[in-house]
């Protein structure tokens, strides 16, 4: 028998559709250029906002929200494959899926702080490492953007397989929170709590506005002497 019950909190359905629009929106505002080129700042800076908090609630959030609950460990893959692996929130194939996606944007971030685009466009932090180390930098963002498009492109199939195959929608829950799972394995989720939630929100506002107003600018200075010991070595 199954029933009802509630798998993934407000929080982390908001984070989810909000982190799909931004990359939306950055996607286009990076290819078009243009007079879009301004947007594409203050919506990167949303989207470390979205992986900040998302690395936060991964530790408070709730019971399935949490990294500990579906990290994808070596024994949980190996009873994924074989079948015996049990639960309601992600299966181990798909949290390797959600660490990657998450891996991938947290690197295009951070390199997109320091990169630049010889035209219109200068990360916040462009100012504490030279023009060659920005190009190298604003490469990778390239790159990792490539990674992303693949990564985005499997998830999508894994869930058109999922739910043409195997006739499990992955979406309703994700806009609903609610998923139908076998009794034995139901179990209520606990609240969310306000407060923990608005700690989260300001932690992570925090850290975006001090990034992007330049306020923590002294505290990356370190940047400038591991730049000059690459450039020695030749990197």
């Amino acid at each position: 028998m199954k029933e009802t019950v509630h798998i993934w909190d407000w929080p982390l359905r908001l984070f989810h559709w909000l982190l799909v629009v931004a990359v939306v929106g950055a996607y286009v505002t990076g290819k078009l250029g243009g007079d879009l080129t301004e947007w594409h700042g203050p919506i990167g800076a949303l989207i470390l906002g979205l992986l900040i908090f998302r690395i936060l609630w991964g530790f408070v959030g709730t019971k399935h929200a949490r990294f500990a609950s579906f990290f994808p460990t070596f024994g949980r893959l190996i009873a994924y494959f074989k079948g015996n692996w049990q639960g309601v929130g992600h299966n181990p194939v798909g949290a390797l899926s959600v660490i990657a996606l998450l891996t991938v944007l947290a690197t295009l971030v951070g390199t997109g702080l320091f990169a630049n685009d010889d035209i219109a466009f200068e990360g916040p932090l462009f100012n504490l490492v030279d023009k060659s180390l920005s190009d190298r930098l604003s490469g990778i963002h390239a790159l990792a953007l490539d990674v992303l498009m693949v990564l985005l492109a499997l998830h999508l199939i894994a869930i058109a397989f999922h739910h043409l195959v195997k006739k499990n929608n992955l979406v309703l829950p994700m806009l609903t929170g609610k998923k139908r799972v076998p009794t034995d394995l139901a179990s209520s989720v606990p609240s969310v709590g306000a407060l923990r939630f608005l700690m989260t929100v300001a932690i992570s506002s925090t850290l975006v506005w001090g990034i992007w107003s330049g306020d923590l600018a002294d505290y990356f200075k370190p940047i400038e002497s591991l730049q000059t010991a690459a450039l020695r070595l030749g990197w």
